[in-house]
């Protein structure tokens, strides 16, 4: 799907995984909505909808930001002379 639309049976040739174990997945991903699908004739053609991972994306960086730089000082302070002479002991 990341090269665009594609049928179940498509997608399904990508892995290892049975055709109902995707059809299983994929129904799971439409519910979260990151999946559409429409039937065109006997084939259900699958395509990604991106927008909620965007907002996840966007969630994630703000936190990331958060934890850098708190593992920046962390490791400053464990860095530090102080500690330094304690681990020499």
């Amino acid at each position: 799907m990341r090269g665009g639309p594609q049928t179940v049976g498509g997608l399904a040739s990508n892995f290892r995984t049975s055709r109902p174990a995707i059809s299983k997945h994929l129904r799971l991903l439409r519910s979260a909505g990151l999946v559409a699908s429409e039937n065109h004739g006997t084939a259900h053609v699958c395509r990604l909808n991106a927008k909620p991972l965007r907002a996840v994306s966007e969630w994630v960086r703000e936190y990331e930001v958060l934890w850098s730089e708190s593992l920046r000082g962390l490791k400053k302070y464990m860095e530090g002379p102080a500690n330094q002479r304690e681990m020499d002991r």
